[in-house]
């Protein structure tokens, strides 16, 4: 099954030419570098839909909420390949 997780767009950390747009975003915390190719409206502040490091489209803050409530009561931010993925990020910075 494939997800796309929802994120708050917290840095764009390149805008100068939009098919290679991208920025930092927070995943309740783990930060991670994103494209926001195909979300070329984003903005800092908004909640994106990340799937594969690729922003996929926006959604409002209780959309990303309730969707993170529904990952944790599911154990899906329990899993090993989300702590991995996590770690790595966290030693990235």
């Amino acid at each position: 099954m494939c997800l796309s997780i929802p994120g708050k767009l917290i840095e764009i950390t390149s805008d100068i030419d939009p098919l290679f747009r991208t920025g930092k975003v927070s995943f309740e915390g783990v930060n991670k570098e994103v494209n926001l190719t195909m979300v070329p409206e984003a903005k800092i502040g908004d909640y994106v839909l990340v799937h594969v490091g690729t922003a996929i489209g926006t959604i409002d803050e209780d959309e990303a909420q309730k969707t993170f409530q529904l990952l944790k009561e599911m154990g899906e931010l329990e899993d090993e390949d989300f702590k991995n993925w996590a770690a790595r990020s966290d030693e990235k910075g």
